[in-house]
């Protein structure tokens, strides 16, 4: 692929995404499957700058060479209000991605967060905007401004294929890509499994076990797991 900044993202369903962003990570993942769902989360690398926050919208994505931000200027350019920036280098914490100034003025346009494959730096500052950020490392050191890179195409951020117009989900527990073709979908297991756990939490209230509305009972003698009414010392 040439370098190249393509400046519109595929777009979905504003109320759709309006109805995503009522769920946290944790929900929306396992709406999403057991395959889909763990396919779609960043790993555990991706942390917040500061917890408490919360991000939801579509993907514009930008690709930079090891040491260079060039594109995720371009791509701060290009996007529009509610969407995500979304930013990869590889992984390498060569070359900060991301600061305080370029934080302000996605803050100014309404950006509704930005994750980071890479490095960011001016922490404290970050938290202060108390603007949305994810990255996998953090590292002040001195990135160029000369490419090669590319906006709005596909990456591959912390092990996830990430498209543009993706949906992302981001809070404290993480960071999820749901693609376009799977969102109402997730969406509406989202809506029931919530459904669900306030049920779940009326009976537990009332006296109801969890192990019971688990099925963990079950689980535990499919399993073959025996249980002794005894301590391990009385059983050696």
């Amino acid at each position: 692929m040439k370098p190249v900044i393509y400046t519109k993202i595929p777009s979905s369903d504003p109320a759709l995404i309006a109805r995503a962003a009522r769920f946290g990570v944790a929900d929306l993942h396992e709406s999403l499957g057991p395959v889909a769902g763990r396919m779609c989360l960043m790993s555990a690398n991706m942390r917040p700058i500061a917890f408490g926050q919360h991000a939801c919208g579509p993907a514009v994505t930008a690709w930079n060479y090891p040491g260079d931000n060039l594109m995720i200027h371009a791509a701060l350019d290009v996007a529009e209000a509610g969407q995500v920036l979304v930013f990869s280098n590889g992984g390498t914490s060569q070359g900060a991605l991301w600061g305080d100034v370029a934080c302000g003025y996605a803050k100014k346009k309404g950006i509704a967060g930005t994750v980071v494959h890479g490095a960011v730096r001016d922490t404290d500052a970050l938290r202060e905007l108390e603007f949305p950020v994810w990255s996998t490392h953090v590292s002040v050191e001195h990135p160029e401004k000369r490419g090669p890179g590319a906006t709005n195409v596909p990456i591959v951020v912390d092990g996830v294929l990430v498209e543009p117009g993706d949906i992302i989900a981001a809070d404290s527990d993480g960071v999820l890509v749901i693609p376009r073709a799977l969102l109402a979908r997730t969406v509406e297991g989202a809506e029931k499994r919530a459904a669900t756990e306030i049920e779940f939490r009326a009976r537990i209230a009332a006296g109801a076990r969890p192990m019971d509305l688990l099925g963990i009972r079950a689980n535990i003698e499919k399993a073959g797991i025996e249980i002794k009414e005894a301590t391990w010392q009385e059983d050696s």
